[in-house]
Formats: C-alpha cells, sequence, structure tokens
C-alpha cells in the first residue's frame, strides 16, 4: 500500500533553515523519480525539485542554490534541506512522484490520486 508522510514543516523567520522529510512506502515510488511540490491556498500545486532514482535533480529557479534534495532508497526517504527561506517560500510542501524529466515549475499536466498531508512552512519577517 502506498503511504507518504511528510514532516519537518514549521515557522522559521525570513533566513532561517528547515529540514523536510518524506517517508514512503509502497513500491510505486522507489525507483521512480521524486519530488517535492509546493502549494499556496487558491493557487496550483508546484513542482520545485525532483530527483531521479540515481540522484539527479532538478530545481525551480527561485530555490536553486538555497534548497537541496537528497533521497536514500535504502530507508525509503525523501529530504528537502531549504536555506535563506524567504516570505515566498511559505506554502504546505508535498512529496510525490513526478515525471522523469519533468522541468520545475512548469504547469503541472500530470495528476496523482494520492497525495500525503503535507507539511507547512511559514516563513515571517
Amino acid at each position: 500500500q502506498e503511504q507518504l508522510v511528510e514532516s519537518g514543516g514549521g515557522s522559521v523567520q525570513a533566513g532561517g533553515s528547515l529540514r523536510l522529510t518524506c517517508t514512503f512506502s509502497g513500491s510505486t515510488y522507489s525507483l521512480s523519480t521524486l519530488g517535492w511540490y509546493r502549494q499556496v491556498p487558491g493557487e496550483q500545486r508546484e513542482l520545485i525539485s525532483s530527483i531521479t532514482w540515481n540522484g539527479q535533480t532538478k530545481y525551480l529557479d527561485s530555490v536553486k542554490d538555497r534548497f537541496t534534495i537528497s533521497r536514500d532508497n535504502a530507508k525509503n526517504t525523501l529530504t528537502l534541506q531549504m536555506n535563506t527561506l524567504k516570505l515566498e517560500d511559505t506554502a504546505r510542501y508535498y512529496c510525490n512522484r513526478a515525471p522523469l524529466g519533468e522541468v520545475p515549475g512548469a504547469p503541472m499536466w500530470w495528476k496523482y490520486d494520492y497525495w500525503g498531508q503535507g507539511t507547512q512552512v511559514t516563513v515571517s519577517s
């Protein structure tokens, strides 16, 4: 049974850091490209970073050089280290698969039936 559990969000001042963790289970995810998404109320969910099963990464331009995605296939975990957080990073963050080669920030044409509960990140001044 597939399951995604995100954790690590919280409230932080601008310039601070957070580390998000996603624990996944189910064969759907183990060999798939995985991604971190975020969504602000009233807006579309967007892919902000992805990582292939063998570690190739992509980032949304606005988070490049501040965020780092990584995965541990043995532990079935996906992480997102977020540094130098900005007010505009405030959102609910989710993990899930991502289409191989898809560019973060591009309009999402794909849909998944299952999403975890996400984790809220709030950045204040």
